[in-house]
């Protein structure tokens, strides 16, 4: 059997053939690489998957007295995590602009310690962004030795340019193990 030589119309397609797939493993990678940023901006501009605003807005120096909106707390526990994570209240009336406190409870149950990080979410969606946490638990990793227990505070307020058709917002956090695993302790 023979080779086919290096000017043959086979070794020109085979050729070809190699360049195009390096070339879509590179767009792919390119692609895939860029999807991050875009997705949270994406995100940003709909509201879309409850991200929360982090910062003051302008509108928040104001407080509007005329306007009540019901926030719920809600905590989920990720399986596999031995704690228990509760919200002190679980629902509370605010008037927007208003900087409200409360404290969530955190045990973990687990004979070790364990690092735990809570991830938020609010609903629906198009309000999050009118959502302003100004200290929250969530901003770091928990951590936290066996049968401890700690207040987790939340410092927030709705900013009052929240659309007048929205009247409830539900801060959910769902809690999940950020023990570091052996791989990134050994590097």
């Amino acid at each position: 059997m023979t080779q086919p030589s290096e000017s043959s119309p086979a070794s020109r397609r085979q050729k070809r053939s190699m360049w195009s797939l390096v070339g879509m493993a590179v767009a792919m990678f390119g692609f895939a690489f860029a999807l991050v940023p875009l997705y949270d901006v994406f995100c940003d501009i709909t509201g879309i998957n409850g991200k929360t605003a982090d910062t003051p807005t302008s509108s928040s120096q104001r407080i509007d007295r005329g306007r009540e909106v019901t926030v719920e707390f809600v905590a989920y526990i990720n399986p596999g995590v031995e704690w228990t994570f509760t919200p002190a209240v679980t629902r509370m009336v605010v008037h927007p602009g208003e900087t409200q406190t409360i404290h969530y409870s955190a045990r973990n149950l687990a004979q070790k310690a364990t690092v735990g990080q809570a991830v938020p979410s609010v609903t629906p969606g198009m309000g999050a962004r009118y959502f302003n946490k100004i200290e929250c638990f969530c901003f770091n990793r928990q951590p936290l030795a066996a049968g401890e227990t700690a207040q987790l505070p939340l410092v927030f307020y709705v900013d009052p340019e929240l659309p007048e058709d929205i009247n409830t917002l539900t801060l959910a956090y769902t809690l999940y193990n950020a023990q570091p695993t052996a791989t990134a302790q050994t590097q």
